[in-house]
């Protein structure tokens, strides 16, 4: 698997690129979305509105909202469940996937949705393999075909029963064949889907979406349309917006310090505003170069393991927008343990200075980190420059911090350069599979030199096969034990998702869960 932008993309916390979004209502139930129009603001961009080339929070908010998948993660759940499709199941094992299409579905230019579209649009997005697309996601397929027109038959290359969880997400949507090119993308700014909205218009700073009439899936919309305003990285623009009036939803972009001030201020309630914390697992890690000069040596990463204070870092970089994480599975993930923790324990000084005399180390360890704000947010710089404070005090360290533009970080990244950098994880789904596979599995994402065979030649093969996922978590807790101890990342953090908007906004609870899909339907104002 190659690096995409959902690892590219700002952690929750880190700037804090949250779910920020609106006051905790608990409409429930279905409509007929004539209500009130939305305005919701980010400052996120959206890359793409052709689901073969985006794989961006952006970009998926928007897919979400605009195709179909032929399944889709319920509201708080991480099972999925039948959306596009009326039914489907694994057969031969987990090799073989056969699902069948609800009946009458369109596009939202009328055209019918069948089988041809399913499998159009999987084999287009795998042509294609766009470097910035869901290709990857997509690589366990060895053919799809369809014998009438409400069936797909998905052959894999090997048993992957995170397949159904895989088609779930951004990666899964249906495009109309009559509408999209086989062999390239879309490139009129247009999309055309069969998904509870339409794309009425979008542009660089703007883009605009009503309900979609012919819709028929799981989502009962409670307003008409959505007009989403992106600003552009610009925080301070967004805050404003949501301060004005101009927006009634703050989405993606309120930092740390914004949603602490709020969630403490005397006035927030005074002024209309609400703020709604929901769970998230988007995670931050600092990862080791295991083919560095200097961090190559497990004694030194072990003595950073037993130095780092996240709980420090939570608190005061972060203002606790954010909570340790002590494994590479986040918490509220099946599968998750605590391997860190049990191997490292709490900050111990005495236990760094072992760590590095079992080495042969006896002299401060000079060491550079590495950071990006341009992609991670603001407060990466100053989460880093704690670390190196946290080793440097120490006295075991000399300690640096270097900051650089997002595009020349990942070419170093790349070309080894760098021993020690953070990157933040926005999974694809809600599965321990989408925290380890990409990260060590065959051409794994990371960047930095690491290889294990148990992991990549039976504990990966062996956990795609187990259609019971919490049967697996036996295999996950091995995987994170050996990850533990040959270090070739520390986990630092996992996110927390926020909510702020006016206070006559209700349902933003339903789009604060692990599976990241912000459902434009649930949200209603008034």
């Amino acid at each position: 698997m190659k690096a995409h932008n959902k690892w590219l993309t700002a952690p929750l916390a880190a700037g804090l690129s949250a779910a920020l979004l609106s006051g905790c209502g608990t409409e429930q139930g279905g409509g007929s979305g004539s209500g009130d129009g939305i305005r919701v603001g980010m400052s996120d961009e959206i890359l793409a509105t052709d689901p073969a080339a985006g794989y961006d929070p952006g970009s998926w908010l928007l897919f979400n909202n605009v195709f179909q998948s032929l399944l889709a993660f319920p509201k708080g759940g991480s099972e999925p469940e039948p959306e596009a499709a009326d039914k489907c199941g694994f057969t031969s094992g987990s090799k073989v996937y056969t699902c069948t299409l609800r009946d009458g579905l369109t596009f939202s230019n009328g055209n019918p949705l069948t089988s041809k579209d399913v499998k159009f649009s999987f084999e287009r997005a795998l042509k294609i393999a766009d470097p910035s697309g869901p290709a990857p996601l997509l690589s366990s397929i060895a053919s799809i075909e369809t014998p009438d027109e409400r069936t797909v038959i998905f052959r894999l290359k090997v048993p992957d029963a995170t397949f159904p969880s895989k088609i779930a997400s951004g990666a899964g949507s249906i495009v109309d064949h009559r509408d999209y090119p086989a062999d390239a993308l879309r490139t009129d700014g247009k999309a055309t889907g069969s998904g509870p909205y339409k794309l009425d218009s979008f542009s660089e700073t703007e883009a605009t979406f009503s309900a979609n009439p012919g819709y028929k899936g799981t989502a009962k919309p409670k307003n008409g349309a959505v007009t989403l305003k992106l600003y552009g990285g610009d925080r301070a623009a967004l805050s404003k917006g949501l301060a004005d009036g101009d927006i009634d939803v703050a989405y993606r972009g309120l930092s740390a310090d914004d949603i602490a001030a709020l969630e403490t201020s005397d006035t927030t309630d005074d002024r209309g505003i609400e703020v709604t914390q929901g769970n998230s697992a988007e995670v931050q890690h600092l990862v080791f170069n295991v083919k560095d000069p200097v961090v190559g040596k497990l004694g030194v990463r072990k003595a950073i393991a037993h130095l780092v204070n996240r709980e420090e870092l939570v608190e005061d970089v972060y203002k606790s927008t954010a909570t340790p994480l002590y494994s590479i599975v986040p918490a509220g993930i099946a599968g998750h343990n605590t391997a860190f923790f049990d191997t490292y324990g709490s900050p111990d000084k005495a236990k760094a200075k072992k760590a590095l005399r079992d080495a042969d180390i006896t002299g401060k360890v000079k060491l550079t980190l590495w950071s990006t704000p341009s992609r991670y947010g603001p407060a990466t710089d100053q989460e880093l420059k704690a670390i190196a404070g946290q080793l440097n005090d120490s006295g075991l360290f000399d300690a640096d911090v270097k900051s650089v533009a997002f595009d020349q970080y990942e070419k170093d990244i790349a070309a080894g350069k760098y021993g020690v950098y953070v990157k933040g994880w926005v999974p694809d789904y809600p599965d321990a599979d989408n925290f380890t596979a990409p990260f060590f599995g065959e051409g794994n994402v990371l960047g930095n030199g690491y290889e294990n065979a148990t992991i990549t030649g039976k504990i990966l093969p062996k956990t795609a096969g187990i259609a019971d996922r919490a049967a697996s978590a036996d295999e996950y807790g091995q995987l994170q034990d050996l990850v533990a101890e040959e270090l070739p990342l520390l986990p630092l953090w996992q996110g927390k998702q926020y909510a702020v908007a006016r206070d006559d906004v209700t349902g933003l609870e339903w789009t604060l869960d692990a599976s990241t899909v912000f459902r434009f339907w649930e949200l209603k104002k008034g």
